[in-house]
């Protein structure tokens, strides 16, 4: 059968995003018993909260709601990056592992740009975020302008 619909297990971000959350995991875990149930505990569900944003909102049946999902994954991973710099502040991990975990979150930010742009071509234009590169409207654009004006 050949698949029409992308699950979210499909989307490379989402994959990338899984993957260092388990490496945070692992990461966190090293860390002294103190920090059990604080940053290592908040580094752990920021990390895993970023995927699992995107997977909450995939199936949903509204745009907005889907890019609502990828604004809160992009916020998860600002928050990562932060728990993680505060274990390189304390000593816990060295400035070449914070580096790398951070270029690798960083390197996520953009593909969560271009799912949103993509969800947002089925917005009317003046509710995007992006500003579009084509300057006719879309079909889409047109459909509902045309229904707009049947309503009136």
């Amino acid at each position: 059968m050949d698949k029409t619909y992308m699950d979210v297990e499909d989307l490379e971000v989402y994959q990338r995003l899984c993957k260092l959350h388990i490496e945070v995991c692992d990461l966190s875990h090293a860390w002294p018993q103190e920090e059990r149930y604080e940053l290592s505990s908040q580094v752990r569900r920021s990390s895993n909260s970023s995927p699992a944003q995107l997977a909450e909102k995939h199936d949903d049946r509204h745009i907005r709601n889907k890019i609502e999902g990828i604004n809160r994954s992009r916020g998860e991973d600002g928050e990562t990056i932060h728990h993680l710099s505060i274990a390189k502040l304390k000593g816990y991990i060295e400035e070449t592992t914070y580096s790398s975990y951070r270029n690798r979150y960083k390197e996520c930010i953009p593909m969560l740009n271009g799912l949103e742009k993509s969800l947002e071509k089925h917005l009317l234009k003046s509710e995007r975020r992006w500003i579009a590169e084509d300057k006719q409207p879309s079909s889409f654009d047109m459909k509902v302008r045309e229904n707009l004006n049947a309503e009136r």
